[in-house]
């Protein structure tokens, strides 16, 4: 991965996908916390779509919502994330739900990588 700087403000890397701007100043780009959250919510995802798919659920939607707890001191390290799934999925039961949640964050690489630094916490719902 290549990072270039794109003025005195951000950087940049292009990937297959586009642009990618990084900033620690919102107006020129993404923050790097909001990068590290949405890392750790789009391989949790990912690996929970996979469980369930082996298991041959069908599922109809997945929406998850992240909670972020930063220090109040500089540098504002982020110490807990809190994802909330919402998953709208033929036949799934709690008990069901709730190991294949055990299993997500047992395997996503991401959150394997942060923790204990960072606390990662879940919860779902079922639609």
């Amino acid at each position: 991965m290549d990072f270039r700087i794109e003025n005195e403000e951000a950087f940049n890397i292009e990937s297959p996908y586009g642009k990618l701007v990084i900033s620690g100043n919102e107006e020129h780009g993404f923050r790097p916390y909001q990068l590290l959250v949405s890392s750790i919510a789009g391989c949790s995802g990912s690996v929970l779509r996979k469980i369930m798919r082996k298991r041959r659920i069908e599922i109809n939607d997945i929406r998850i919502h992240a909670d972020v707890t930063r220090n109040d001191a500089e540098p504002h390290e982020v110490e807990e994330v809190h994802l909330h799934f919402n998953i709208d999925a033929v036949g799934v039961k709690d008990e069901q739900m709730a190991k294949m949640m055990t299993l997500t964050k047992k395997n996503c690489s991401i959150v394997q990588s942060v923790e204990p630094a960072i606390k990662i916490t879940e919860t779902f719902t079922l639609e």
